[in-house]
């Protein structure tokens, strides 16, 4: 043994003595020594839930738990909150529409920069409804107009 192996006196002359398990050591079972009549617990069939008829009601359900989670958000994003609105209409093609209408002050908040924002909570939105929707947003003074008008 080198100087460097024992630099830190890790390996002395003195010798350890060897050590007893602590836990005994396990038996294997033989053949003959294993049960021959026991009973195995009956196999269930897994328990289902019957089956639900979807009701024309149950079909705006996640569209409207969407709409409600968009009010919430833009709700805490723009400075006043009371002139937050959501319509939920289907379109032309039969595709649900969530129109988020605010304060035109407060478009901006709900916009964000490039879009980012708006880009996010309709993220949001379709991952909430599990379907596709389209989210649209407008001010209040924009809903208000009807569609065709000059104003």
């Amino acid at each position: 043994m080198s100087s460097f192996d024992d630099e830190f006196g890790l390996f002395g002359d003195e010798v350890e003595p060897e050590r007893e398990a602590v836990l005994p050591g396990r038996r294997i079972a033989g053949a003959e020594e294993r049960p021959r009549n026991v009973e195995k617990p009956p196999r269930r069939s897994p328990a289902r839930a019957p089956r639900r008829e979807k009701r024309s009601e149950d079909r705006w359900a996640p569209t409207r738990r969407a709409s409600d989670l968009l009010v919430f958000l833009a709700r805490r994003l723009v400075t006043k909150p009371e002139e937050v609105r959501v319509e939920l209409f289907m379109d032309e093609s039969g595709e649900p529409v969530i129109e988020l209408v605010v304060n035109p002050e407060d478009l901006g908040k709900v916009i964000g920069k490039s879009g980012r924002v708006a880009h996010a909570l309709r993220t949001l939105v379709r991952a909430t409804a599990e379907s596709r929707v389209a989210v649209d947003i407008f001010d209040s003074e924009e809903a208000a107009t009807p569609p065709g008008s000059d104003g």
